[in-house]
Protein backbone atom coordinates (compact mmCIF):
# COMPACT_ATOMS: atom_id res chain seq x y z
CA UNK A 1 0.00 0.00 0.00
CA UNK A 2 1.61 3.14 -1.11
CA UNK A 3 2.15 5.92 1.75
CA UNK A 4 1.78 9.77 1.03
CA UNK A 5 2.48 12.52 3.47
CA UNK A 6 0.87 16.18 3.16
CA UNK A 7 3.87 18.62 4.25
CA UNK A 8 2.00 21.19 6.79
CA UNK A 9 2.80 23.23 9.54
CA UNK A 10 3.16 22.69 13.21
CA UNK A 11 0.36 24.58 14.81
CA UNK A 12 -2.72 24.59 12.54
CA UNK A 13 -4.86 27.05 14.66
CA UNK A 14 -5.90 29.89 12.93
CA UNK A 15 -5.61 28.62 9.56
CA UNK A 16 -8.02 27.98 7.22
CA UNK A 17 -6.73 24.24 6.02
CA UNK A 18 -8.87 22.17 3.65
CA UNK A 19 -6.47 19.93 2.64
CA UNK A 20 -7.76 17.07 5.07
CA UNK A 21 -10.93 16.97 2.16
CA UNK A 22 -8.45 14.90 -0.24
CA UNK A 23 -7.31 12.05 1.90
CA UNK A 24 -10.61 10.49 1.91
CA UNK A 25 -10.37 9.88 -2.45
CA UNK A 26 -6.85 9.04 -1.82
CA UNK A 27 -7.60 6.32 0.83
CA UNK A 28 -10.31 4.93 -1.82
CA UNK A 29 -7.39 4.52 -4.39
CA UNK A 30 -5.65 2.74 -1.71
CA UNK A 31 -3.43 4.78 -0.28
CA UNK A 32 -2.10 5.43 3.44
CA UNK A 33 -2.21 9.47 4.01
CA UNK A 34 -0.85 11.81 6.81
CA UNK A 35 -0.41 15.58 7.72
CA UNK A 36 3.24 15.79 8.69
CA UNK A 37 5.04 19.35 9.83
CA UNK A 38 7.71 20.24 7.63
CA UNK A 39 9.70 20.48 10.31
CA UNK A 40 8.95 17.55 11.89
CA UNK A 41 12.15 14.96 12.41
CA UNK A 42 10.71 11.81 9.95
CA UNK A 43 12.12 9.01 7.35
CA UNK A 44 10.79 10.47 4.23
CA UNK A 45 11.87 7.06 2.69
CA UNK A 46 8.77 5.52 4.26
CA UNK A 47 6.56 7.71 2.23
CA UNK A 48 6.51 7.23 -1.69
CA UNK A 49 4.92 10.64 -1.90
CA UNK A 50 5.21 13.95 -0.06
CA UNK A 51 3.29 17.24 -1.36
CA UNK A 52 3.82 20.14 -0.42
CA UNK A 53 0.50 21.44 1.33
CA UNK A 54 0.25 24.08 4.02
CA UNK A 55 4.23 24.67 5.63
CA UNK A 56 2.65 28.12 6.04
CA UNK A 57 5.61 29.61 8.16
CA UNK A 58 8.49 28.44 5.91
CA UNK A 59 9.56 31.90 4.73
CA UNK A 60 10.68 32.73 7.99
CA UNK A 61 12.82 29.71 8.34
CA UNK A 62 13.48 29.27 4.75
CA UNK A 63 16.93 27.81 4.85
CA UNK A 64 15.49 24.79 7.06
CA UNK A 65 12.42 24.53 4.66
CA UNK A 66 14.47 24.57 1.61
CA UNK A 67 17.01 22.16 3.48
CA UNK A 68 14.27 19.86 4.52
CA UNK A 69 12.91 19.86 1.05
CA UNK A 70 16.34 18.74 -0.32
CA UNK A 71 16.05 15.63 2.48
CA UNK A 72 12.70 14.77 0.65
CA UNK A 73 13.81 14.54 -2.83
CA UNK A 74 16.92 12.81 -1.79
CA UNK A 75 14.76 9.94 -0.29
CA UNK A 76 12.67 7.51 -2.23
CA UNK A 77 9.80 9.79 -2.12
CA UNK A 78 8.22 11.66 -5.19
CA UNK A 79 8.56 15.31 -4.03
CA UNK A 80 5.31 17.34 -5.40
CA UNK A 81 5.85 20.17 -6.69
CA UNK A 82 9.57 19.73 -7.95
CA UNK A 83 12.16 21.10 -6.39
CA UNK A 84 13.75 22.52 -9.05
CA UNK A 85 9.92 24.50 -9.15
CA UNK A 86 10.10 25.59 -5.84
CA UNK A 87 13.57 27.07 -5.92
CA UNK A 88 12.21 28.92 -9.05
CA UNK A 89 8.81 30.22 -7.64
CA UNK A 90 9.99 31.30 -4.02
CA UNK A 91 11.67 34.43 -5.26
CA UNK A 92 9.11 36.85 -6.40
CA UNK A 93 12.07 37.45 -9.18
CA UNK A 94 10.27 34.95 -11.43
CA UNK A 95 7.55 37.42 -12.14
CA UNK A 96 9.94 39.15 -14.50
CA UNK A 97 10.70 36.10 -16.39
CA UNK A 98 6.95 35.43 -16.90
CA UNK A 99 6.89 39.46 -17.82
CA UNK A 100 9.55 39.01 -20.35
CA UNK A 101 7.37 36.18 -22.11
CA UNK A 102 4.51 38.53 -22.45
CA UNK A 103 2.71 38.01 -19.33
CA UNK A 104 0.89 40.46 -18.42
CA UNK A 105 1.93 41.53 -14.58
CA UNK A 106 0.88 44.04 -11.49
CA UNK A 107 3.37 46.65 -12.56
CA UNK A 108 6.12 46.29 -10.34
CA UNK A 109 9.56 47.87 -9.39
CA UNK A 110 12.10 45.42 -7.73
CA UNK A 111 14.67 47.75 -5.22
CA UNK A 112 17.33 46.07 -3.91
CA UNK A 113 17.52 47.64 -0.63
CA UNK A 114 13.96 49.62 0.46
CA UNK A 115 14.97 53.02 0.92
CA UNK A 116 12.78 56.36 1.04
CA UNK A 117 13.82 57.34 -2.18
CA UNK A 118 12.30 53.93 -3.79
CA UNK A 119 9.05 55.06 -2.26
CA UNK A 120 9.02 58.20 -3.23
CA UNK A 121 10.24 57.55 -6.90
CA UNK A 122 7.67 54.63 -6.90
CA UNK A 123 4.64 57.14 -6.68
CA UNK A 124 5.91 58.97 -9.46
CA UNK A 125 6.53 56.09 -11.73
CA UNK A 126 3.18 54.89 -11.19
CA UNK A 127 1.43 58.10 -10.98
CA UNK A 128 -0.92 56.36 -8.48
CA UNK A 129 -2.06 57.92 -4.99
CA UNK A 130 -1.39 54.28 -3.06
CA UNK A 131 1.30 51.65 -3.03
CA UNK A 132 1.79 48.61 -1.99
CA UNK A 133 5.19 47.12 -0.35
CA UNK A 134 5.84 43.26 0.36
CA UNK A 135 8.86 41.33 0.37
CA UNK A 136 10.35 39.52 -2.54
CA UNK A 137 10.15 36.34 -0.64
CA UNK A 138 6.73 35.96 1.56
CA UNK A 139 3.75 34.35 1.93
CA UNK A 140 0.28 35.11 3.58
CA UNK A 141 0.57 38.86 2.98
CA UNK A 142 3.03 39.02 5.90
CA UNK A 143 4.70 42.32 5.92
CA UNK A 144 2.88 43.36 3.32
CA UNK A 145 1.74 47.31 3.62
CA UNK A 146 -0.33 49.37 1.91
CA UNK A 147 1.44 53.02 1.74
CA UNK A 148 -0.60 56.56 0.82
CA UNK A 149 1.21 59.17 -1.27
CA UNK A 150 -0.27 61.91 1.57
CA UNK A 151 1.01 60.16 4.55
CA UNK A 152 4.42 60.40 3.96
CA UNK A 153 5.32 60.39 7.52
CA UNK A 154 4.16 56.68 7.28
CA UNK A 155 7.10 55.82 4.97
CA UNK A 156 9.89 55.16 7.09
CA UNK A 157 7.62 52.99 9.22
CA UNK A 158 7.72 50.18 7.21
CA UNK A 159 11.87 50.19 6.14
CA UNK A 160 12.55 48.17 9.66
CA UNK A 161 11.24 45.70 7.95
CA UNK A 162 12.60 45.04 5.00
CA UNK A 163 16.60 45.98 6.40
CA UNK A 164 17.45 42.49 5.60
CA UNK A 165 14.96 41.81 2.78
CA UNK A 166 14.43 42.76 -0.68
CA UNK A 167 10.95 44.50 -1.25
CA UNK A 168 8.80 45.09 -3.83
CA UNK A 169 6.99 48.24 -4.73
CA UNK A 170 3.91 48.42 -6.61
CA UNK A 171 0.85 50.56 -7.58
CA UNK A 172 -2.38 49.62 -4.97
CA UNK A 173 -4.89 48.02 -7.53
CA UNK A 174 -8.39 49.48 -6.32
CA UNK A 175 -9.85 46.45 -8.24
CA UNK A 176 -8.65 44.55 -5.37
CA UNK A 177 -10.62 46.04 -3.08
CA UNK A 178 -13.64 46.97 -5.62
CA UNK A 179 -14.00 43.51 -6.37
CA UNK A 180 -11.42 41.17 -5.17
CA UNK A 181 -8.81 39.13 -6.73
CA UNK A 182 -9.15 36.15 -9.00
CA UNK A 183 -7.49 32.77 -8.19
CA UNK A 184 -7.10 29.88 -11.11
CA UNK A 185 -6.38 26.09 -9.45
CA UNK A 186 -4.70 24.11 -11.90
CA UNK A 187 -4.34 20.69 -11.66
CA UNK A 188 -1.70 18.64 -14.09
CA UNK A 189 -1.56 21.50 -16.16
CA UNK A 190 -5.60 21.67 -16.55
CA UNK A 191 -7.60 24.21 -14.78
CA UNK A 192 -9.99 22.76 -11.63
CA UNK A 193 -11.94 25.64 -10.12
CA UNK A 194 -11.82 29.41 -10.04
CA UNK A 195 -12.93 31.56 -6.92
CA UNK A 196 -12.72 35.17 -6.21
CA UNK A 197 -10.93 36.39 -3.34
CA UNK A 198 -12.82 39.60 -1.64
CA UNK A 199 -11.24 42.06 1.26
CA UNK A 200 -12.17 41.48 4.87
CA UNK A 201 -13.96 45.03 6.15
CA UNK A 202 -11.35 47.91 6.58
CA UNK A 203 -8.82 45.85 4.91
CA UNK A 204 -6.52 45.37 1.77
CA UNK A 205 -5.63 41.79 2.18
CA UNK A 206 -7.73 38.89 0.57
CA UNK A 207 -6.75 35.88 2.59
CA UNK A 208 -9.25 34.19 4.65
CA UNK A 209 -6.58 34.61 7.58
CA UNK A 210 -7.15 38.25 7.05
CA UNK A 211 -11.08 38.07 6.92
CA UNK A 212 -11.03 37.61 3.20
CA UNK A 213 -14.09 36.16 1.68
CA UNK A 214 -14.10 33.69 -0.98
CA UNK A 215 -16.43 32.75 -3.66
CA UNK A 216 -17.06 30.13 -6.47
CA UNK A 217 -16.68 31.12 -9.93
CA UNK A 218 -18.80 28.68 -11.61
CA UNK A 219 -16.93 29.57 -14.71
CA UNK A 220 -14.29 32.44 -15.41
CA UNK A 221 -14.54 35.12 -18.19
CA UNK A 222 -12.88 34.19 -21.67
CA UNK A 223 -10.44 36.96 -20.79
CA UNK A 224 -9.51 35.57 -17.35
CA UNK A 225 -8.90 32.16 -18.23
CA UNK A 226 -6.73 33.06 -21.18
CA UNK A 227 -4.53 35.09 -18.56
CA UNK A 228 -4.12 32.61 -16.55
CA UNK A 229 -3.47 30.25 -19.33
CA UNK A 230 -0.44 32.22 -20.91
CA UNK A 231 0.71 32.52 -17.84
CA UNK A 232 1.12 28.36 -16.95
CA UNK A 233 2.00 28.34 -20.75
CA UNK A 234 5.26 30.56 -19.69
CA UNK A 235 6.50 28.35 -16.58
CA UNK A 236 9.63 26.50 -16.76
CA UNK A 237 8.35 23.52 -16.53
CA UNK A 238 4.69 22.19 -16.16
CA UNK A 239 3.75 21.85 -12.12
CA UNK A 240 1.13 18.85 -10.57
CA UNK A 241 -0.33 22.05 -8.93
CA UNK A 242 -0.76 25.71 -9.31
CA UNK A 243 -2.68 28.78 -8.50
CA UNK A 244 -2.58 31.58 -10.88
CA UNK A 245 -3.85 35.25 -8.96
CA UNK A 246 -5.23 37.86 -11.51
CA UNK A 247 -6.66 41.25 -11.30
CA UNK A 248 -8.65 43.13 -13.07
CA UNK A 249 -6.75 46.01 -14.18
CA UNK A 250 -8.25 50.01 -15.19
CA UNK A 251 -8.31 48.58 -18.70
CA UNK A 252 -9.89 45.32 -18.24
CA UNK A 253 -7.72 42.73 -18.81
CA UNK A 254 -6.12 41.18 -16.08
CA UNK A 255 -2.57 41.17 -14.74
CA UNK A 256 -0.99 38.40 -12.91
CA UNK A 257 -0.39 39.02 -9.01
CA UNK A 258 1.17 35.86 -8.07
CA UNK A 259 1.61 32.16 -9.68
CA UNK A 260 1.74 30.14 -6.58
CA UNK A 261 3.83 26.66 -7.18
CA UNK A 262 5.16 26.13 -3.40
CA UNK A 263 2.39 25.48 -0.61
CA UNK A 264 -1.18 27.44 -2.42
CA UNK A 265 -4.06 27.11 -0.64
CA UNK A 266 -6.53 25.31 -2.93
CA UNK A 267 -9.89 26.22 -1.73
CA UNK A 268 -11.09 22.43 -2.18
CA UNK A 269 -13.84 23.25 -0.26
CA UNK A 270 -15.03 25.68 -2.76
CA UNK A 271 -15.90 23.20 -5.23
CA UNK A 272 -16.66 20.07 -4.48
CA UNK A 273 -15.21 17.71 -6.96
CA UNK A 274 -12.17 19.27 -6.77
CA UNK A 275 -10.98 16.57 -3.75
CA UNK A 276 -11.94 13.55 -5.73
CA UNK A 277 -10.10 15.29 -8.90
CA UNK A 278 -7.10 16.18 -7.11
CA UNK A 279 -6.57 12.50 -5.70
CA UNK A 280 -7.05 10.89 -8.75
CA UNK A 281 -4.60 12.91 -11.12
CA UNK A 282 -2.03 12.49 -8.11
CA UNK A 283 -2.69 8.40 -7.87
CA UNK A 284 -2.18 9.14 -11.30
CA UNK A 285 0.84 10.83 -11.78
CA UNK A 286 2.36 8.94 -9.17
CA UNK A 287 1.75 5.46 -11.24
CA UNK A 288 3.54 7.01 -14.61
CA UNK A 289 6.33 8.32 -12.76
CA UNK A 290 7.35 4.89 -11.27
CA UNK A 291 6.65 3.18 -15.10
Amino acid sequence: MPACAFLSISNTEGWFIDDDLVHPYLEDLGWTVQNIPWNQETDWDKFDLVVIRSPWDYQNHLVDFLRVLDRINRSKALLLNPIELVHWNINKSYLFELQAKGVELVPTIKPSILQLSDIRNAFEKFQTDELIVKPQIGANADDTFRLSKTREADWGKVLPFFQNKVGMLQPFMNSVVEEGEFSLMYFNGKLSHTILKTVGKGDFRVQEEHGGGVIPISKPEPALFEAAEKAIQALPQQPFYARVDLVRTPQNTFALMELELIEPCLYFRFDPDSPKVFAKLLNEFWKDSES
